[in-house]
């Protein structure tokens, strides 16, 4: 069946009467969405645990910030140092606070304390500020959503600086759609490094390949298992180039010490000039891999994470970077493989195969930052339906996306195979890796403001010194956009524009369904049977919406004679929160009178939840159901001066209680007031609850109980799942632009994702699809 209706954008809802009588027939759930009484705590980890994930996130976190080494010199240097051998004090010096600033102070100390309850990366930050704002795009967010235990956010005086901020950022949608695309721009940043992370290494291309191939081919075991096999190279790399940096320092030349003396960097500058300015470029790359550091949170806890930077990375990088400029200041024409010349004649074999190894799993870093970011920009709409595998039982955040693996496979092969030249590589990788710190930064401002509601000075330090250091940089690798720096811009364009493609065609979708859902006085016009023949069997329509009754419904219900006994309208929402508790998961609320038999049940996900592809979910939702109908009895018996909700978290017991081992209600020998007392609690008068609970009457808990039969029965004669197979098209008198988005783009990202049906894991026998044609 076919449907094809065509909206205004402009068109405004008319508040007028009818509006009025729908939004008391079909109320929002604010009773049902009561606060749990427990809250969700930092997880604490014992001490042998976290040297175990402190161990494991070197091979995860750090290869790529650890391999710098291999090329920065290089870099910084191409033609080697024909002039003043202090311009590699200089240079170490550059590199040593670089290296102290961004790394160690902004990102392990502050911006990893920005994480959303562990969830890194700029979504994350983006998660943050949505709850704090109402700036998400797509207006889906009901404030009952407020209510759950991990929707944690500030609140501030309206007087403030912060709720200024707020304002000013909610004012304008412009605003709003500008922040997202900063947002956007970081994530591709970061796939992009991730791209260009194997191709830097010094490694026959033939070769390269073949470890790529196998690299990519290893994702599917998971973070844990791929940890465990990469960590002990990646320790022993650490420790290798630490001792081989002391031993150079001592050979050759221990007064490069006199580096971490920042007047050093001024004296570099003024010797070099212009030429000084472009080597920024390469000394950039000695602090690439910090974004995926943060990205990774997901992976390790943020005290995993620190504890490995600060005790082996930083320290091993120091030496190791001072023990090369030790080396160069000795032969200066030797810059090209100064790191392969440090090496001791005597082990140079063995750290040569450790290097090759090591360089080959710095792209494990960025591989799991990418899986990371992707999880996150699906939950909140801005990239399409793919599927994801949670590869670890113990830790939710380690997952892993096959489509996505094989993508940056590809990628990675042709950007290995197509650079020749390894300072144009350079080049591009600096490029990415400044832009997305750049945007970090830009987000943080906003999270110290609105977050954690910072004094303004603070604020401004925190700006004034990574602007400092980050827009110097842009500055020099925008010279070198020419020689190879394009290359992150393309792939970065190419995801940009995939995801905003697809986070457009999502809210013209949501947008559709808002301005065309159907009235309630319509459908109480047709009658407890909607005017067609009420089948055995419950019907689980599956919608956008979490409010109003869609239009997939009425087209429905005008093009077949007959319905199902019970209609239960299913919303599955994601939320801008990292997880929403089982107990919270589900909302359930009866729309219109009680013999229409229909329902509305909202699942609400946080961008780290799995919608699991199980049996679970069906009973799950009818659990909740039949809980519902409970409650709901008694509060009917409750007095009618009082005003009831939902309230706090149903202990196990008494959720047991309420449900028999099949998942169906007990009504009989059972005393409310012991089962859920403290589920409901009156509103305008406290007391004596217990009392009034106990007070309802035989007329309710005889209505209850049919209505709990009548249930099971619909349940026992079959359940049938209907969605929307839905063709978006752009309007007739669309402009050009809108139309190669919607028609084109937009058409072929939904028709090579995955299908609604497969992500619900509905059987074929099972489903019914409603088609529609939805012009925007």
């Amino acid at each position: 069946m076919d449907s094809r209706v065509e909206i205004d954008e402009d068109t405004e809802n008319d508040k007028g009467s009818m509006w009025v009588l729908d939004q008391k027939l079909d109320q929002p759930m604010d009773e049902e969405a009561g606060r749990l009484k427990n809250m969700y705590r930092e997880k604490k980890f014992s001490a042998l645990l976290l040297l175990r994930l402190a161990f494991q996130s070197l091979g995860v976190v750090y290869g790529d910030l650890g391999t710098s080494p291999l090329y920065v010199f290089y870099n910084t240097f191409p033609s080697g140092v024909v002039d003043d051998p202090e311009d590699v004090v200089g240079a170490l010096s550059l590199i040593i606070y670089s290296l102290t600033l961004i790394p160690l102070l902004k990102y392990v100390f502050v911006v990893c304390r920005a994480n959303d309850n562990g969830q890194g990366g700029t979504f994350a930050l983006y998660s943050l500020l949505c709850r704090h704002a109402k700036i998400n795009t797509i207006p889906n967010q009901h404030r009952t959503d407020e209510e759950l235990t991990t929707y944690v956010r500030s609140t501030f005086h309206e007087r403030s600086f912060a709720a200024k901020t707020k304002r000013w950022l909610e004012r304008y949608a412009l605003r709003k759609n500008a922040l997202l695309i900063l947002v956007l721009v970081g994530t591709c940043m970061v796939i992009g490094d991730g791209i260009l992370t194997p191709a830097i290494s010094e490694v026959v291309v033939i070769i390269a390949v073949i470890i790529l191939v196998g690299l990519f081919s290893m994702q599917h075991y998971g973070t844990d298992r791929v940890g465990w096999l990469f960590a002990p190279i990646v320790l022993l790399w650490f420790l290798l180039i630490g001792g081989i940096g002391i031993y150079n320092i001592r050979k050759y030349e221990s007064s490069v010490l006199k580096a971490f003396s920042p007047v050093h960097i001024f004296r570099y500058f003024k010797r070099r000039g212009k030429d000084g300015w472009t080597s920024l470029g390469g000394i950039l790359l000695s602090i690439t891999g910090t974004e995926a550091l943060f990205a990774d949170l997901s992976h390790f806890p943020v005290s995993a994470i620190q504890l490995a930077f600060t005790v082996v990375v930083f320290p091993c990088l120091l030496l190791a970077y001072a023990g090369q400029a030790a080396f160069i200041m000795n032969n200066k024409t030797n810059v090209v493989d100064a790191f392969y010349r440090s090496i001791p004649e005597s082990i140079y074999w063995p750290v040569f195969l450790v290097a090759t190894a090591a360089a080959i799993v710095a792209s494990q870093a960025t591989i799991s930052a990418t899986f990371s970011i992707i999880k996150q920009a699906l939950a909140l709409g801005c990239f399409p339906r793919v599927k994801v595998v949670h590869t670890s039982k113990k830790f939710l955040g380690q997952i892993y996306v096959p489509d996505i693996n094989w993508i940056l496979m590809i990628l990675c092969i042709a950007v290995t195979a197509g650079f020749k030249n390894q300072s144009q590589i350079g080049n591009a990788y600096g490029t990415a890796v400044v832009i997305v710190m750049l945007v970090t930064t830009l987000l943080m401002i906003l999270i110290m403001l609105l977050v954690w509601r910072c004094h303004w000075i603070l604020v401004l330090i925190f700006t004034s010194l990574s602007l400092l250091v980050e827009c110097t940089y842009l500055f020099a690798v925008l010279f070198k956009v020419d020689q190879g720096g394009w290359v992150p811009l393309v792939i970065a364009a190419a995801f940009l524009l995939v995801m905003y493609v697809w986070h457009y065609g999502t809210v013209k979708r949501y947008e559709f369904e808002m301005h065309s859902r159907v009235s309630m006085a319509w459908v109480l016009g047709l009658g407890p049977s909607l005017g067609l023949v009420r089948v055995p069997g419950i019907g689980l329509v599956y919608t956008e919406l979490a409010s109003g009754v869609p239009h997939i419904f009425s087209h429905f219900i005008t093009n077949l004679p007959a319905i199902h006994s019970v209609v239960i309208f299913v919303c599955v929402k994601y939320l801008p929160v990292y997880t929403v508790p089982e107990e919270e998961r589900f909302l359930v609320k009866r729309i219109g009178p009680k013999n229409f038999h229909m329902f509305r049940c909202v699942a609400r996900y946080g961008y780290k939840d799995l919608h699991k592809k199980d049996d679970e979910f069906e009973k799950k939702l009818f659990d909740s159901l039949f809980l519902f109908v409970r409650l709901e009895s008694m509060m009917e018996g409750c007095s009618d001066s009082d005003e009831y909700s939902l309230y706090g978290q149903l202990t196990q017991q008494s959720r047991d209680g309420l449900l028999d081992n099949n998942g169906n209600s007990i009504s009989s020998n059972m005393d409310p007031t012991i089962s859920s007392v403290d589920s409901i609690v009156p509103v305008k008068s406290p007391l004596n609850v217990n009392n009034t609970v106990s007070s309802s009457g035989q007329g309710s808990a005889q209505t209850e109980i049919d209505e709990l039969e009548f249930l099971n029965s619909c349940r026992d004669a079959g359940v049938v799942h209907i969605l929307g197979n839905t063709v978006v098209r752009a309007r007739r008198d669309s402009n050009f632009y809108r139309k190669i988005a919607i028609d084109y783009i937009y058409a072929f990202l939904r028709k090579i994702c995955r299908e609604n049906s497969v992500i619900f894991n509905v059987p074929h026998e099972c489903l019914l699809n409603v088609g529609q044609v939805f012009f925007v």
